[in-house]
């Protein structure tokens, strides 16, 4: 069981809520067409640092990962507890099984994103460019992985390409938190066993 102070579950912490602040910026292109700017940069950021010291790193600061935090500790505690999240999250903790079994899919979207990070320096992790760039990304390697992380919105952005780009860019980064995750020793255990623990963990990391 975690311990309140298990760096390990610090760390396992910070990954889930980077995966809830992708997931929350997916939803709310899905639902307004378009996401606040410094969550989506921090998601499209984690993708670039393939050798960041710490996890934290990965997102910037715990700072930059607040809304994730206090979207964990909403989905944790029962309070505030959002089914559409936590829908998108199972589908992408179960579509990243299927992305780690194919290490040739794994390469490819590493090389893909290694290809736009000269991109991504120069215009900047929100740039439209980037991110139909990195949605391509997405379409070729993760979509025909298995089944599709089902995204519910306004019809009316959803049939929009730019959108649909951004959202599947946003996928990727959360994805890839949830890669890091497993990486990180996470297994569905933590959701019984430290479901009390992760929350205080949260609540820390947010003060």
């Amino acid at each position: 069981m975690g311990s309140m102070r298990d760096p390990a579950l610090n760390d396992r912490v910070l990954a889930l809520a980077g995966m809830l602040q992708s997931i929350r910026v997916v939803q709310q292109m899905a639902d307004n067409g378009q996401a606040e700017t410094r969550p989506l940069a921090v998601a499209i950021d984690s993708l670039f640092r393939f050798d960041a010291e710490s996890t934290e790193a990965i997102f910037g600061s715990a700072a930059d990962l607040q809304p994730g935090l206090r979207r964990l500790v909403a989905q944790l505690d029962g309070n505030g507890r959002d089914p559409n999240q936590t829908r998108i999250a199972m589908s992408l903790m179960a579509l990243e099984r299927q992305f780690m079994a194919h290490p040739d899919t794994v390469q490819a979207v590493h090389a893909g994103l290694q290809d736009l990070a000269a991109q991504w320096q120069a215009d900047g992790p929100t740039h439209p460019a980037v991110l139909a760039r990195m949605g391509e990304l997405y379409a070729q390697h993760i979509s025909p992985l298995g089944p599709k992380v089902l995204v519910q919105g306004n019809p009316v952005y959803l049939s929009q390409p730019t959108v649909v780009g951004e959202v599947r860019a946003s996928l990727l980064a959360a994805l890839r938190s949830a890669v890091l995750w497993r990486q990180l020793g996470g297994s569905y255990w933590d959701f019984i066993w430290s479901r009390r623990a992760m929350v205080q963990a949260a609540q820390r990391l947010l003060s």
